[in-house]
């Protein structure tokens, strides 16, 4: 992150524009909404600028900018369409001390202006780093069309009432109080108008101060394979409200971004065959946090129904009482399987599947090998790199084809995703010299279809078979 996003307060302060043209107009647009005192020197102001000056908007000086005529100014744009005049008057503003845009010259400028949505005093800032201004109109234009108008007006009035709000406990107590504004009680009163808005908040105020906190509750969320868009919509909102996330070692990083920042973040990692978290203590802190009244999002990679010891950690927040709900998840064998576009089950070929794990607390697992071994038999199995050899020879030893497809997805759905295509004799050596570090899943009997091959041929950077290119995307 070159430039760092922040919102500079302007009020009352000088903001200098040189230029009369096109591209000082697309600036003082923007600019006129600010309480911020502009002015502007060109020697050929367009008509627009100068009724806006006699319209007593902004200053105009019909000159060029001299030494001085920057100071004490917060920002400074540069914008006569000329590389020599703005580097000339750029040099005057770094002097004067004022902050620097030259307009479409993203190395010599000291700030960006962003794509904004503007609902005042709401306001949405898009900036793409000067790499991609049609991508940002594009993300502006979605987000104007879901911002309802009705959000400027509210955020105005809940912002006289904030002093009479602080009579709530801060914290939970307040954030609650504050999303039935904005998302239940506000939105239908302010169709009756702003006499409407502040009955109701008044209203809502007594109901919250008369209502018993909030009770601690879990929700034991699968955060899917890694990528972000692949969390549930109902995940989403649970990591929003979330005052405590306590999460596997493999949840990506992306997802945990989405949680609210002032949650508490607890790393419960696990790792077979190495270090991990004793599951008593994981069950010790969703108990202690959901008794201090704290919404907990227990986070856990794929689906935490599938592999993630999930009924332990239920039965202990169940002996203290403590509400729960599960919110299902993508496992890594669905995301997985895309990858290599197959399905897991095909008529004529299996009419079922089996989701099978590598080790469990006993060591490397045992299964019905004689079962699996026989033709046509498919398997997921989770966490196997290190259980391959022992389950390659149990199979073997049972008399499966030594010739069975094995397809390997390290990294389902992450821009590192790898696939790697062996057979169940060669399993191990293609193991070891793949040398994989990342999670994976390992299919037996499922070789990747040769279309998915070709797709994967022609997007190599992404090293995934089903994986959009940006330029797929619908941006």
């Amino acid at each position: 992150m070159d430039h760092f996003p922040v919102f500079l307060r302007v009020h009352g302060r000088r903001i200098v524009v040189s230029g009369g043209g096109e591209a000082a107009l697309a600036k003082l647009r923007l600019l006129l909404k600010t309480t911020g005192h502009i002015n502007v020197f060109a020697q050929n102001p367009a008509p627009e600028i100068q009724k806006w000056a006699a319209e007593g908007k902004l200053t105009l000086f019909n000159r060029a900018m001299a030494p001085g005529d920057a100071l004490c100014a917060a920002l400074f744009y540069a914008a006569d369409e000329d590389d020599a005049e703005d580097a000339r008057t750029s040099a005057i503003a770094r002097a004067d001390g004022a902050l620097v845009n030259i307009v479409d010259n993203l190395q010599d400028s000291q700030f960006i202006t962003p794509a904004i949505v503007d609902r005042d005093p709401v306001t949405v800032a898009i900036g793409t780093e000067g790499a991609a201004p049609v991508l940002a109109r594009s993300i502006k234009a979605d987000l104007e069309s879901r911002l309802p108008v009705a959000l400027g007006p509210l955020a105005r009035i809940g912002k006289t009432f904030r002093k009479a709000a602080d009579a709530l406990p801060f914290g939970r107590a307040r954030r609650d109080f504050w999303r039935a504004f904005y998302f239940e009680t506000g939105p239908k009163a302010i169709k009756q108008g702003e006499a409407a808005v502040r009955q109701g908040l008044d209203g809502l105020l007594d109901d919250h101060l008369n209502r018993k906190a909030r009770p601690g509750h879990v929700h034991f969320i699968g955060a899917g394979p890694g990528d972000p868009d692949l969390l549930t919509l109902k995940a989403r909102r649970a990591l929003d409200e979330a005052d405590v996330v306590i999460h596997d070692r493999l949840i990506s990083q992306p997802i945990l971004e989405l949680a609210r920042r002032e949650a508490i973040m607890i790393d419960a990692g696990k790792e077979g065959f190495g270090p991990s978290t004793p599951q008593e203590d994981i069950n010790a802190l969703l108990v202690q946090h959901a008794r201090s009244g704290a919404q907990v999002v227990r986070l856990k990679s794929g689906d935490a129904t599938v592999f993630g010891r999930l009924d332990e950690e239920i039965d202990a927040v169940d002996a203290h009482q403590i509400s729960w709900e599960i919110v299902p998840g993508i496992t890594a064998a669905s995301a997985a399987v895309a990858a290599i576009g197959q399905s897991l089950t095909k008529r004529g070929r299996n009419s079922s599947v089996r989701l099978l794990t590598g080790h469990n607390i006993a060591g490397f697992a045992d299964h019905d090998w004689a079962a699996l071994a026989r033709p046509g038999e498919v398997a997921a199995i989770y966490m196997g790199k290190k259980s391959a050899r022992f389950m390659q020879g149990r199979l073997i030893m049972h008399g499966a084809d030594r010739h069975t497809p094995v397809t390997l997805v390290e990294n389902a759905s992450r821009p590192e995703q790898r696939i790697i295509e062996t057979t169940l004799d060669a399993l191990p050596a293609a193991l070891s010299a793949a040398e994989m570090s990342g999670p994976a899943l390992t299919f037996y009997g499922l070789p990747k279809r040769k279309a998915a091959r070709a797709a994967a041929d022609l997007a190599p950077a992404l090293n995934t078979a089903t994986r959009p290119t940006h330029a797929q995307e619908a941006f």
